[in-house]
């Protein structure tokens, strides 16, 4: 099989290179430039997607003896990852720009070009299985699982993807990478936002959508505890920086409940009313049963608890009602569904999510 390997500079998808081409795969190794101006964007231990990462790929593609090539996407993922995020913040919502990324640039940009250029799959470092029924499953390794990041991909798109990884611990990545003499074998993972160079995410969305301040109010009473300077900071169930001038009569903490760009307004309230049972999400990708509603796991953010729940899908709207009430679950973020499986949990789907509340 001829297949198009994805090499971001890091261990996994060394690896996941090295094993593709040991299982006999005609392979080519490519990295994405993803930066209109790569010095913007992070480097060493925290880095991603950097001229640096690009270097990296390109020597363990020569250890391993495979073509490697540097792809030009930065108008792609400008376009389809970098205006979302700030896009989605302005809306009052929280995506994950990881999950945008896999969904619009690797698995359909990427992958799209890849067919056209006679390719017959996509293979990357993701830690993830693929079954031979061709459903995704968790990774081994529970703590570097990234099924949830991968959960927007359709059928088609699975077809043609290869994780080669998701057998493997992190740790036995890492020591076989050393075996095999690959430079990256030690190589810190990546973190954060690869597009913002400091970690400052309030600073860049106040860089691109200006400063606009409004009232903080209280959920109960509706009176203004205080002033922020652009709604977009703030996220569902923030406890920190809320900066409130008046103290809550009982003593006890605030979170952030709710988030109305509409009247620019952050409203918050007590831990408990954080609690929802009731969650309604949008746009599913559903590789479950054709019927519901369907009983399974249900993750809510990347690394996230899972909870039990029951899961019913009509037209473009996917509702799951939570059989354990979950907690600062903010719209924009992926809800993805499993299911318990002797060989490793399978998904059966994702839709973003769109609101949540206590239910009935």
């Amino acid at each position: 099989m001829r297949v198009l390997a994805a090499m971001s500079g890091g261990v996994d998808s060394a690896v996941a290179a090295a094993r593709a081409a040991d299982a006999g795969h005609d392979v080519t190794g490519v990295h994405l430039a993803l930066s209109r101006n790569p010095q913007t964007y992070r480097t060493g231990a925290r880095g991603c997607c950097t001229l640096e990462d690009s270097r990296d790929a390109r020597r363990a593609a020569d250890v391993i003896g495979i073509p490697f090539y540097v792809w030009d996407m930065a108008e792609q993922f400008h376009d389809s990852v970098v205006d979302d995020f700030v896009a989605e913040y302005a809306a009052g919502r929280t995506p994950n720009p990881c999950l945008r990324c896999n969904e619009k640039i690797k698995f359909e940009a990427v992958l799209d070009r890849a067919v056209a250029l006679g390719f017959d799959a996509v293979v990357t470092g993701h830690h993830a299985r693929l079954g031979a029924d061709g459903r995704l499953r968790r990774s081994v390794d529970q703590a570097k699982d990234q099924s949830y990041v991968l959960a927007v991909l359709t059928g088609e798109q699975l077809s043609r993807s290869v994780f080669p990884l998701g057998d493997s611990t992190k740790e036995q990545v890492r020591a076989e990478a050393a075996e095999r003499g690959l430079a990256v074998a030690e190589k810190p993972d990546s973190h954060d936002i690869c597009f913002i160079a400091d970690g400052d995410t309030r600073g860049f969305l106040r860089d691109r959508l200006g400063e606009a301040p409004g009232d903080i109010v209280d959920a109960a009473t509706g009176a203004t505890l205080g002033q922020h300077q652009g709604a977009y900071a703030y996220t569902i169930g923030q406890r920190k920086g809320l900066d409130l001038r008046v103290p809550a009569a009982d003593g006890q903490p605030r979170y952030v409940l709710s988030i109305t760009p509409v009247t620019n307004t952050v409203t918050v309230g007590p831990r408990s009313a954080l609690e929802v049972s009731r969650v309604m999400a949008t746009r599913p990708i559903w590789h479950g049963a054709a019927s519901s509603p369907v009983e399974c796991d249900i993750q809510m953010r990347a690394h996230g608890e899972v909870v039990p729940g029951v899961v019913t899908i009509e037209d473009t709207m996917l509702t799951a009602e939570l059989r354990t009430p979950a907690r600062g679950i903010a719209p924009g973020q992926a809800l993805v569904a499993y299911r318990k499986d002797p060989a490793g949990d399978i998904v059966l789907g994702s839709a973003t999510i769109e609101s949540a509340d206590a239910g009935a």
